[in-house]
């Protein structure tokens, strides 16, 4: 493939970050491509933690065609690192393979690199261009960003309903409202995620493994639970396979026993009512190096996530269906004032067999 220009290169470079979608997290993803005479010469996106970066595994390819990557242009989604941290910094390897020019997507707001790698590769005398397809590689690393600036992981609630905004019957019967095509679609996004969030409701009620079923992936997302009384049964299947996360405000220590013979691990943080904290959970979990977060819970917990401002986006499936009297999506108060209205932006509209998706973003 012969590249003719920068936005073209990037294109490419962000094909390849997506590969690479599944497998980085608590790192970004990234990819790159190196050019040379406007033809392509190595490629690569980054391993999983520990493993190789993409600048890395796109020399390591050049080397393997043969390649000759002195002079060469290396397109780069993110900011080359500059600092050693699982893996030695890629501004350096980038500097010792004698490439010519880098052009990047983003800068790294990790502290860490922070424009460290750009001022590295200048000072070797690199010719360094940023900013290109700078939207759409925000967009790939979109949790990534958001632990690093505000250091909570950016939040994603799905919820599937009928045309009139209804998720269930008045008796709870919920399995189908949407299509195969939008309950697979879903699946895709639970993968990406670093972890997958719901309630101690829906637990009771549905008993889910929330695992990562209808398409292929390299690791299943973690799962936490809101359980503010630890009312969990040891057997719930939330908890097969250990690893789960209980989110509680207070504590037990015999429950609490039982649950960590089963793997999972207690996480105690209650605010002035009794209940979990949310906004210091999610501060938490960036703690803990969680870039996405997936929630799939109840109207209850939904509308508690809402109301704390803890979401950042809605991923809802609309089914052309109406349901009537029945559950709701969000518990919200009850408003006197269309200006206290809760106000989003679409950021995407797809149609999935009979059903739409709708991507919201919170104002």
């Amino acid at each position: 493939m012969n590249i003719e220009n920068d936005v073209q290169g990037m294109a490419l470079a962000l094909e390849w970050a997506a590969k690479g979608m599944l497998i980085t997290s608590p790192n970004p993803r990234v990819g790159c491509v190196l050019v040379k005479d406007g033809v392509v010469i190595g490629e690569g996106h980054t391993q999983p933690p520990g493993q190789a970066h993409a600048e890395v595994q796109a020399l390591n390819d050049a080397m393997r065609r043969g390649n000759d990557v002195r002079g060469a242009t290396a397109y780069v989604s993110l900011e080359p690192c500059s600092h050693f941290g699982r893996t030695p910094p890629c501004a350096d390897t980038l500097i010792r393979a004698g490439i010519g020019k880098v052009v990047a997507a983003l800068g790294d707001p990790n502290p860490l690199v922070g424009g460290q790698g750009f001022a590295k590769l200048r000072a070797a005398g690199i010719e360094v261009v940023t900013d290109v397809l700078a939207s759409e590689a925000r967009e790939m690393n979109i949790g990534f960003l958001s632990r690093m600036q505000r250091g909570r992981p950016w939040v994603r609630m799905k919820t599937a309903a009928s045309l009139d905004g209804r998720t269930a019957l008045y008796n709870g019967h919920s399995q189908w409202i949407t299509s195969a095509e939008a309950r697979d679609d879903g699946h895709r996004w639970r993968a990406r995620a670093c972890a997958i969030l719901t309630g101690i409701g829906t637990v009771i009620e549905d008993n889910p493994q929330l695992t990562v079923r209808a398409i292929d992936t390299p690791r299943q997302p973690r799962r936490i639970v809101i359980d503010s009384r630890l009312q969990i049964s040891p057997d719930a299947r939330v908890l097969t396979g250990g690893g789960t996360w209980i989110v509680a405000a207070q504590s037990d220590p015999d429950k609490e026993a039982r649950l960590r013979e089963r793997g999972a691990e207690i996480i105690i943080l209650p605010n002035t009512h009794g209940k979990v904290d949310l906004p210091l959970l999610m501060e938490e979990l960036g703690r803990r190096q969680i870039n996405e977060l997936h929630v799939e819970a109840g109207f209850k917990l939904n509308g508690s996530l809402i109301r704390e401002a803890c979401v950042d986006e809605l991923l809802v499936y609309l089914a052309p269906s109406l349901l009537g009297d029945a559950h709701g999506m969000f518990d919200l108060r009850a408003l006197d004032s269309l200006d206290d209205r809760k106000r989003l932006s679409f950021h995407e509209i797809k149609q999935l067999g009979p059903d739409l998706r709708i991507l919201a973003r919170f104002i």
